[in-house]
């Protein structure tokens, strides 16, 4: 194992770190996560429990904020998208809280621009996306990503020090797990988790990959990189103690009670 590139450092000194998956998760910040709308058309509603849902105009899809910090993974992001308004579940993402924050944003912003694409048009991008597979996993070859295919039906990409992957169901048959999952740290132990179901847009799963290998460094204090596995991080500037976000708030958030609608679904 290297030394840890971190050791002479202060524990309060930001540093701008790659690979992102396995930077840790930064703020916990609804701001940077969901960049929606809010003082236009989407609905933010925050309980005092601290769950958060972010809901469309249309209610027909939604994203929620499950803090659990006694647990393994510390809470639940998810997203889910319903046919008809607050009805079935007809796809789901879930992203363990400990998921790099700048990965959820990535995603979120797809997803607004599905969301924007199916309300200005007659597609129904958000259900019949005709993305193909490749274009979610075809960076990660170009990132230097192994591959290793199994007869069971799945693929696996992993990255170049083997701490974080991508594995993909290319078939349905006999399987009621995700299509598409991603983790990173020791698979044994990985310090997040994510996963696509099956009917979840391939738009979506190809931004996360191109957010999850991008070269982009992400701003950490040097106490909240994790500690396992943080000899295989590089710091690629540093920054001052105070430096901002990498990532600005896109509007003042304005909470909006959804009273009459606190039968969102749940997982």
């Amino acid at each position: 194992m290297s030394p840890d590139p971190f050791n002479e450092l202060d524990p309060t000194q930001t540093v701008k770190v790659l690979p992102r998956h396995l930077a840790g998760p930064g703020p916990v910040d609804l701001r940077v996560a969901w960049p929606f709308p809010f003082d236009e058309d989407w609905a933010l509603h925050q309980p005092d429990e601290g769950t958060a849902y972010a809901t469309s105009p249309c209610l027909r899809l939604w994203t929620r904020f499950v803090p659990e910090p006694e647990k393994w993974g510390k809470g639940t992001w998810t997203i889910g998208a319903n046919r008809v308004p607050l009805g079935p579940i007809y796809w789901q993402i879930t992203f363990d809280a400990t998921t790099p924050i700048e990965l959820l944003h990535d995603v979120h912003v797809e997803l607004l621009d599905l969301y924007l694409e199916d309300r200005y048009s007659d597609q129904e991008w958000l259900f019949e996306d005709a993305t193909a597979p490749h274009e979610a996993y075809a960076p990660l070859f170009a990132r230097g990503w192994s591959h290793d295919v199994k007869t069971d039906g799945t693929q696996t990409f992993l990255a170049r020090e083997g701490l974080g992957g991508v594995r993909h169901r290319y078939t349905i048959g006999g399987s009621g797990g995700p299509a598409w999952r991603s983790w990173g740290g020791y698979p044994s132990e990985p310090h997040w988790k994510a996963t696509f179901s099956f009917g979840t847009p391939t738009t979506l799963v190809a931004a996360f990959t191109a957010s999850l290998i991008s070269t982009e460094p992400l701003h950490r204090t040097v106490q909240n990189l994790p500690f396992h596995t943080r000899s295989h991080l590089y710091v690629a500037t540093t920054a001052a103690a105070k430096q901002p976000p990498s990532y600005h708030p896109p509007c003042r958030l304005r909470l909006r009670s959804l009273a009459g609608h606190d039968d969102l679904p749940t997982t």
